[in-house]
């Protein structure tokens, strides 16, 4: 029988004080800082993880565009424990006169970096040759020392078609049907029964997911299809399956928490029609199969990337822009009840609308129990404030996000 956490029990935060009142708890704590300076690059899609020796290490994608631009590559930057800045950005992966994008990290049980993007072949998304690198001595200055790099190659099983028509049609059976949604689904069907076309164009965003030490999930999405599929590795990249398709009204660039019965978890961009809500999905199997897809019932989705973690305590954060329409908003937010509702929101960034984009966000949460983020920071001219892009990092605490907004 798996140990339930307190607040499964109805012991909330609140109930435990007045329980113990001797209980203390930290003061709220936020800082944050650009990664580097404002300029007119394109700097997006970050990730963060964190070294056995509290270093935090970040990566993000650089260049003139994104898969239009043949310069664009994957650059890192790395904050030491102790240190108050981030060294200057260096070179992570780069295909020549390709691009490459949508970069994420990981730290296995071996203590080993993994870095998984996508090079865009034919400068459309439709065109994505998933790949990744492993490195055994990251911890020096400078990039990571990479050990091998592969390509991870997308094999969907033979049922794959059929999956793809079962579940378009169950979605669709929900739905008023439009004219682009006759479109959609015709063209699922015509690209799922293409070998080639149903084992290109698939890419990642958000961080995988390890489970009991021994199953790696990579959470994948097509543009193509404009759904989600997961790479599953237990033998830590020697060999992959591939789980059945994630099909929503364009359910994409999945993230992963897991429940205290086992159960996985999976928050999605909204890509479809209204309403623009998170969309989600349950696996009972560790990964392989997923349940329909629905929209959350609290959380707002703009058509943006977002990220659900566990807690050490084995809560959900979520971390999202928080709107149906615009990323001027970033939030992160925390259920007590495995993602049902979600009872703690702050944001991370409240503007107008046209006053900036705060998105893609990164997050994790350290032993000593601290929540480090990154993010894209765009700030648009006629403001103030310089424009330019960056990638922002910030570092706070539950008792943060549980005060509530106020000035940071």
């Amino acid at each position: 029988m798996r140990n339930l956490f307190p607040w499964q029990l109805g012991w909330t935060p609140l109930l435990l004080l007045n329980l113990f009142p001797n209980l203390s708890q930290a003061e709220p704590q936020y800082e944050a800082q650009l990664i580097f300076p404002l300029e007119s690059w394109h700097n997006h899609g970050s990730c963060i993880v964190q070294t056995q020796e509290g270093d935090l290490l970040a990566c993000w994608f650089h260049g003139s565009g994104e898969r239009k631009s043949d310069d664009v590559m994957i650059l890192g930057a790395r904050k030491r424990k102790g240190d108050s800045s981030w060294s200057q950005p260096f070179l992570m992966a780069d295909t020549p006169e390709f691009p490459d994008t949508n970069c994420c990290m990981i730290i296995d049980p071996n203590n080993r970096l993994w870095l998984l993007w996508p090079t865009i072949q034919a400068n459309l998304w439709e065109s994505a040759l998933m790949k990744y690198q492993i490195s055994e001595n990251y911890h020096g200055d400078g990039p990571p020392v990479w050990n091998q790099e592969k390509v991870l190659h997308i094999k969907p099983g033979d049922s794959f078609p059929d999956e793809v028509r079962e579940k378009t049609a169950a979605y669709l059976s929900h739905q008023q049907l439009t004219p682009d949604m006759i479109q959609w689904a015709h063209d699922n069907f015509q690209q799922a029964d293409d070998k080639l076309t149903r084992r290109l164009g698939w890419f990642t965003r958000a961080h995988p997911k390890i489970l009991d030490q021994q199953r790696m999930l990579v959470g994948l999405y097509s543009d193509g299809f404009s759904f989600s599929m997961v790479a599953i590795t237990d033998d830590w990249g020697d060999s992959w399956t591939f789980s059945e398709p994630i099909i929503g009204g364009g359910s994409i660039q999945p993230s992963f928490a897991q429940k205290s019965n086992g159960h996985l978890v999976t928050y999605m961009r909204d890509n479809g029609p209204p309403p623009h809500r998170v969309l989600v999905s349950e696996s009972p199997d560790r990964g392989e199969t997923w349940s329909k897809v629905h929209d959350h019932p609290q959380l707002f989705n703009p058509g943006a990337g977002l990220e659900l973690i566990n807690l050490k305590d084995g809560r959900f954060l979520a971390i999202y822009n928080d709107t149906e329409d615009g990323r001027h908003q970033l939030a992160v937010s925390i259920s007590e009840d495995e993602g049902a509702s979600y009872r703690w929101t702050r944001h991370l960034e409240k503007r107008p609308k046209g006053k900036g984009s705060f998105h893609y966000p990164s997050i994790i949460q350290s032993e000593n129990g601290m929540l480090h983020a990154t993010y894209s920071y765009f700030i648009p001219g006629g403001l103030e404030e310089e424009e330019g892009k960056s990638i922002k990092y910030a570092r706070f605490n539950i008792e943060w996000i549980t005060q509530g907004d106020s000035n940071p």
